[in-house]
């Protein structure tokens, strides 16, 4: 019979597939039609109503292509959307988000030392800010302030930077930069969904009914669009940041979180303007480099935060592995053969600091890091690294059966 720390691991790996694959799906697409627009042409033999086209090669063959603002006379009945990257991106992206960091909310998502939450507080407020985050967004994007797009993109920078502080106010380190991800991946998500999708198919219902359609449409996409292109780049980085504890576990995770949104904007622009032909603009590199420098230095400021507790306020289910008769055994087996790693100060030549930001030294840390260790030592060889130092099979069962013993397996 399957364990259910198993099942779990291998659900989180499906679904990080899933969310990687649709990921790439979406971004490329995105990536590609932004270019594709930003190159268009004109020329004089262009058809009737046809704004702009592109000659491509690609695969062995050529592509011509051109984009009408409205569309063409006669609308063909093969319509190829572009939508189902977005939507599957972000279910599966929630799906594992709410596996990870709802299902193990004691240990990913609540430190009793920022804000003493129950299980199912932090959860709500994890699903209020992302829905409330595009309430707001919305709201802007549709006033009479979101009418000027740069004005409207600088709130929107100042709008996440007071997210990624609010976040680490809240959450751990991790999961605060993690949900800042969530939050600006739902705006980019739900753009396409209630927005772009909905006006192109208002456009695509005007033409099939003989009606000519109304420009602001397609403005009120592109908008939209737009923002997404700016913001494609700072989601990936943070997605990625939950591995690299000088990312997450600084005092200043919300500033980095902050520059790395410059960052994607001083990225982008170089590309933005390259396709539209306006030549390249080192700069932005030159900025793209200070910011990253920048962020560098934020990250070795303070003290990495240390968020384990005393056995005494440990949440319930690691007091459970904690109490266990032999923890004390598998305590020191895990001291033994990985402290040297995964320490405040590790001691192994070249490590820095612990891999993954995991601590474990205390009982405490042991106890709350009780399913991973089980996972990475318990039940396969990935810790400690065979190059480093020889965990034999009776440790291995001995943290195995720990941990079976306490979760009933």
């Amino acid at each position: 019979m399957l364990e259910l720390a198993v099942m779990g691991a291998w659900a989180e790996f499906a679904l990080r597939w899933l969310h990687v694959i649709t990921a790439i799906a979406w971004i490329g697409s995105s990536f590609y039609f932004i270019a594709l627009d930003l190159g268009l042409r004109k020329s004089p033999d262009l058809p009737k109503g046809a704004y702009g086209e592109e000659w491509q090669v690609h695969g062995g063959g050529f592509y011509h292509i051109q984009k009408y603002l409205v569309a063409p006379d006669r609308l063909p009945e093969h319509l190829i959307w572009h939508k189902w990257q977005s939507y599957v991106t972000w279910l599966s992206g929630f799906a594992l988000l709410a596996v990870i960091y709802y299902v193990g909310a004691e240990f990913y998502l609540i430190d009793a030392d920022v804000m003493d939450l129950a299980a199912w507080q932090a959860i709500a407020i994890s699903i209020a800010s992302l829905a409330v985050g595009w309430v707001i967004y919305d709201l802007l994007c549709k006033s009479r302030f979101g009418k000027d797009n740069n004005r409207l993109m600088a709130l929107l920078f100042v709008l996440l930077v007071i997210m990624a502080w609010g976040y680490t106010q809240v959450f751990t380190g991790r999961a605060a930069l993690l949900h800042l991800g969530a939050f600006t991946a739902t705006i980019m998500s739900a753009n396409v969904f209630m927005i772009i999708i909905p006006n192109q198919k208002i456009v695509v219902a005007d033409l099939r009914a003989g009606r000519t359609p109304d420009a602001k449409y397609g403005l009120i996409a592109k908008q939209r669009s737009t923002h997404n292109n700016y913001l494609t780049l700072p989601v990936i980085f943070l997605m990625l940041s939950n591995h690299y504890p000088l990312a997450f576990a600084s005092d200043y995770n919300w500033l980095i979180a902050g520059l790395v949104f410059l960052m994607g904007v001083t990225i982008r622009h170089f590309f933005n303007t390259m396709h539209m032909g306006g030549g390249y603009k080192w700069w932005t590199w030159a900025a793209t480099t200070v910011l990253f420098l920048a962020i560098i230095w934020l990250s070795t400021l303070g003290q990495p935060r240390d968020d384990d507790p005393e056995l005494a306020s440990l949440p319930p289910t690691a007091a459970r592995f904690a109490d266990d008769p032999h923890f004390e055994d598998v305590y020191w087996t895990v001291v033994g053969h990985c402290s040297m790693c995964h320490a405040q100060d590790p001691v192994w030549p070249g490590l820095h600091w612990a891999p993954k930001g995991v601590v474990l030294e205390t009982e405490a840390q042991v106890a709350r890091a009780a399913q991973s260790i089980y996972l990475q030592s318990g039940i396969s060889h990935a810790m400690p690294p065979g190059s480093t130092v020889l965990m034999d099979a009776t440790a291995r069962m001995q943290i195995a059966q720990w941990y079976r013993r306490v979760n009933g397996s």
